[in-house]
């Protein structure tokens, strides 16, 4: 009996761009609005590796410009019937100090196939051991994060009461 768990890999440009994402570098103002805030990856058409979905990215130089909320703009990116993955650069207040977190998603909405689920959830560890050093990481199946509607939780608005509600994070 064949198995139906193969091998995904993942395609260099997606490494890079978690790269760039991940390393702050000193830049610009120009080199800064070309900076990723979010981006979405998905499976090839083969379902062979995981790419960069054309299309699907928001630019720090878009924030404000032409984004008023980048977080509602990310949320509403994701298709509601398939499967992604995605970085989201997110900026939040503690009460000790102002704090930026790369984190990392699965989304598997409940109404994407269930070969799609069980393919994006098999490879979500070839995704995640080329993003080294990713401290948060998200499994999302519907739009409601800490029984709030996701559109409504920004992860650049948050303000924690304390340091403990951070780790949630985590």
């Amino acid at each position: 009996m064949p198995s139906i768990i193969r091998r995904v890999q993942v395609a260099d440009e997606v490494c890079r761009i978690f790269y760039d994402m991940k390393v702050r570098k000193c830049s610009t103002p120009e080199e800064i609005k070309k900076r990723k805030k979010a981006v979405i990856f998905c499976l090839s058409a083969d379902k062979k590796c995981i790419i960069v979905e054309e299309g699907k990215e928001i630019l720090v130089g878009d924030v404000g410009v032409t984004i008023t909320d980048p977080f509602k703009h990310f949320v509403g990116m994701l298709p509601e019937k398939d499967c992604r993955y995605a970085l989201y650069d997110a900026s939040f207040e503690t009460k000790e100090s102002r704090k930026e977190e790369l984190m990392f998603f699965l989304w598997a909405p409940e109404l994407a196939p269930l070969k799609s689920k069980m393919i994006y959830a098999s490879s979500k560890d070839a995704i995640k051991k080329k993003f080294q050093g990713m401290k948060c990481s998200h499994s999302l199946s519907w739009l409601v994060v800490f029984d709030l509607p996701l559109g409504d939780w920004d992860p650049d608005e948050m303000a924690w009461p304390d340091s403990s509600q951070e780790e949630m994070l985590v």
